[in-house]
C-alpha cells in the first residue's frame, strides 16, 4: 500500500459569510491519478487554489507528506501546476518553455536540453519541436508542452485545473489517455480537477464527488458508479431511472406512486427512499427471458448513440429509460419485455 503523500484534516474556506469549502477530509496516496469532480460552484477552484498555495484555508490543516504546509507559498511546495489557460511563454521556442524550470535551479545549459528532449520524446513530441514557437503549436501540442514543463521541476504532486476543457472531442479523448499513460510510466502523483464526469472515469484511480463545497463521496470509478452514496451521486455519474419505494417484506419493495413492486437489492438495509436502476442495467426481454422484476411497455423514443441505442419506453405512468448495444430490432410504437434482475439496482435513503 502506498503511503499518503496528501491530505486535509477539517479544511475549510469561507469568503466573508460565504462557505466555499466545508469540513474536508481527505487522503492521496503516492502515486495515485486522484480526481475531484462536481458541478459549477461545487468548490472545486477553491480546494485546488489552497493545494497549490494560492490561497489558505480558512480551518484546518493541509499536509504533504505529513509536513504541514498552510503557510507554505506555492513557489516553496514540491507540487506543480498545469492551468486551464496552460501559462505558456508564446514568444518562446518550445524547448525554452519546458527549460525553464531548469534554468531557475540553475541548470547548467546541456543538461536543460538533454532533460528538455527527452521530456519530448516522453511525451510524444519529436526533437524537431524543440525550436519551435509555441505560437505555432496546436492545441493538443501545446498540451503537451506544458505538461513537460510541469514534468521538468521534477514535483512530488502534479495538479491539474481542467486542463482538457478547451479541447475537442477526438483529441481530448486523446490525450486522456495519454495523460493516464505518462502518470503510470512517471509514478507521479496527479490530482486531477473537472467538471467532466467521463474524463474522471477513464483516467482516475479514485474519485472524489463534491458538492456545495462538501466531498460526498470517495471510491473507484466502479464503487461510485455501481453504489452512488446518494442521489446526487447517481446523476451525477449518468442517466438513472428512479423509484420512491417503501419496503413491502424482506424480498420486495413497493413504488409510493404507482403501487408497483420491484425486487428488492440483496442486503440492503434501508426500509423507504429511491430505487435507482440505470438505463444499461434494464434488458429487453426475448419470449424466453427472465428476470427478477419484469414489465410490458411501449418504446416512445429510440436514440441512436454511437454502438449504443437509447429506448424511451412507457410502462403505464412511467417512462424509463434502457439503453443497449445497436442490433436489437426494436423502434418507436413496437411493444416490448423489460425488466431488471434485484442486484441490477440500488436502493439509497433520499
Amino acid at each position: 500500500m502506498s503511503e499518503t503523500i496528501l491530505e486535509l484534516k477539517g479544511v475549510e474556506k469561507y469568503f466573508g459569510d460565504f462557505v466555499a469549502v466545508e469540513r474536508i477530509n481527505l487522503s492521496v496516496k503516492d502515486g495515485e491519478f486522484f480526481t475531484l469532480v462536481g458541478p459549477s460552484g461545487s468548490g472545486k477552484t477553491t480546494m485546488i487554489r489552497m493545494l497549490v498555495g494560492m490561497d489558505k484555508p480558512s480551518r484546518g490543516d493541509i499536509l504533504m507528506s505529513g509536513e504541514r504546509v498552510n503557510d507554505v507559498p506555492a513557489n516553496r511546495r514540491p507540487t506543480c501546476m498545469v492551468f486551464q489557460s496552460l501559462a505558456l511563454f508564446p514568444h518562446k521556442s518550445v524547448g525554452e518553455n519546458i527549460e525553464f524550470p531548469l534554468k531557475l535551479r540553475g541548470e547548467a545549459k546541456h543538461n536543460r536540453k538533454t532533460r528538455a528532449i527527452e521530456l519530448l520524446e516522453q511525451l510524444h513530441l519529436s526533437e524537431s519541436y524543440y525550436s519551435k514557437k509555441v505560437s505555432e503549436c496546436s492545441g493538443g501540442e501545446r498540451q503537451r508542452v506544458a505538461l513537460a514543463r510541469a514534468l521538468a521541476f521534477d514535483p512530488q504532486i502534479l495538479f491539474f485545473d481542467e486542463p482538457l476543457s478547451a479541447l475537442d472531442y477526438r483529441l481530448r479523448k486523446t490525450l486522456e489517455k495519454e495523460l493516464k499513460d505518462i502518470q503510470r510510466r512517471t509514478g507521479k502523483t496527479f490530482v486531477y480537477i473537472t467538471h467532466s464526469l467521463e474524463e474522471a472515469m477513464v483516467m482516475s484511480d479514485r474519485i472524489a464527488i463534491m458538492r456545495k463545497g462538501r466531498i460526498v463521496q470517495v471510491g473507484t470509478p466502479d464503487e461510485i458508479y455501481n453504489n452512488p452514496a446518494n442521489g446526487f451521486v447517481a446523476q451525477f455519474m449518468g442517466e438513472v431511472n428512479e423509484f420512491r419505494v417503501s419496503r413491502k417484506d424482506s424480498q420486495w419493495l413497493e413504488d409510493t406512486e404507482t403501487g408497483a413492486q420491484y425486487p428488492a437489492p440483496p442486503d440492503s438495509p434501508v426500509d423507504e427512499g429511491v430505487l435507482i436502476v440505470r438505463p444499461e442495467r434494464i434488458r429487453l426481454l426475448s419470449a424466453d427471458e427472465k428476470a427478477d422484476s419484469t414489465f410490458e411497455g411501449v418504446v416512445e423514443h429510440q436514440y441512436v448513440l454511437g454502438s449504443r441505442v437509447q429506448y424511451q419506453v412507457r410502462v403505464k405512468e412511467r417512462a424509463l429509460l434502457v439503453e443497449t448495444m445497436i442490433g436489437q430490432p426494436f423502434g418507436v410504437g413496437d411493444s416490448v419485455s423489460l425488466g431488471w434482475d434485484a442486484d441490477q439496482s440500488v436502493l439509497m435513503s433520499e
